[in-house]
């Protein structure tokens, strides 16, 4: 069995999520203690703990001292994944991309093809957005050769959730990321929604994102009946070229307004642009389980390695025989699986 210490590194709920995708993919035993120690409500909260669900009902683990805000667990896989249909439900408004990044990885290894059913909350503070898992992170996998397809079937937000989408997923082993060069010009796209609000705020996100961003297809609509559920919003960016994948994004948020947070989105994805990344830093920390489960050769640049990325590559050498470098690289930073 593997003890691992929540409060490694960053310490937050990534590394909860990806220990147990970890231990599920190598069938290795796993003690977790100190879980999110740091935060300021430590432990599981409900979408952690519907993740971990999730995967251990995958490969039939066996679980102690899981519940809700608990600070220590432990699962112990006892079947290779199986695949197949699975439902999850985070029960408030607890991210589903977050619980998804715990899964994708576990289901890519399935004996069988998945379809997984998610409730909660699309676009929500401090997680991907629904438009971001699609565009930016789906993206990339499908460079590595991976086949998944989402689809969105309602939006949901803080506080009532309620959102749901479905995945659909086959087996299969990621091939090398290799992103060598510097990219030299980008598609720019994106979406300002909202749902249960005048259009106005939509396009006010849009408008301030797109003084930062230049030319690029930016669209603002209001969410049509039966497509959300409560009052919310987001405005998502993304850039794709033959040498990248960047995205950013912000969570529409009572008091905050709605230039402010389109101009946010807009400033990131700008860094971005201007540094010559092929990553954006969220991506970069994503998508590092998929370099370790891939054959060695994948390489791009970032502009920053985040903590999560770090606690990332820590983790993943205490369960894969698999070596993630990362080093300057000019005014970024190259990462490597050799």
């Amino acid at each position: 069995m593997i003890e691992i210490d929540g409060a490694h590194g960053e310490g937050g709920g990534q590394l909860v999520r990806t220990a147990v995708a970890l231990s599920a993919l190598t069938g290795t035993p796993l003690a977790l203690r100190n879980v999110r120690a740091g935060r300021s409500r430590p432990g599981l909260a409900p979408q952690h703990l519907a993740a971990v669900r999730a995967v251990a009902a995958l490969c039939d683990a066996r679980c102690e001292g899981l519940a809700l805000r608990a600070g220590a667990f432990t699962f112990e896989p006892r079947a290779r994944p199986a695949g197949g249909e699975l439902r999850a439900d985070v029960g408030t408004a607890g991210s589903v991309t977050l619980v998804l990044q715990a899964l994708l990885p576990v289901l890519l290894a399935a004996r069988a093809p998945s379809r997984v059913v998610v409730t909660g909350g699309t676009d929500v503070r401090q997680a991907p957005t629904w438009d971001y898992f699609c565009e930016v992170l789906l993206r990339v996998l499908a460079r590595m050769g991976l086949r998944v397809r989402a689809t969105l079937e309602r939006r949901g937000y803080y506080p009532r959730g309620g959102g749901e989408v479905v995945l659909e997923v086959e087996p299969g082993v990621p091939a090398p990321l290799e992103m060598r060069e510097r990219p030299a010009s980008w598609r720019i796209a994106g979406e300002a929604h909202v749902a249960h609000l005048p259009l106005s705020i939509a396009e006010r996100m849009r408008d301030a994102a797109l003084e930062h961003v230049g030319s690029a297809q930016l669209v603002a609509r209001v969410l049509g009946p039966g497509e959300a559920l409560g009052t919310g919003g987001a405005v998502t960016l993304w850039a794709e070229g033959d040498a990248g994948v960047l995205g950013a994004a912000r969570v529409a948020e009572r008091g905050v307004r709605a230039e402010t947070l389109g101009a946010a989105a807009g400033r990131e994805l700008a860094a971005e642009l201007a540094s010559g990344a092929n990553l954006d830093v969220h991506a970069a920390d994503q998508v590092l389980v998929y370099l370790a489960l891939a054959p060695t050769g994948s390489s791009f640049a970032v502009r920053e390695v985040s903590s999560h990325a770090r606690t990332t590559i820590w983790l993943l050498e205490q369960f894969l025989d698999a070596r993630i470098g990362v080093a300057p690289e000019g005014a970024l930073w190259r990462v490597r699986r050799d």
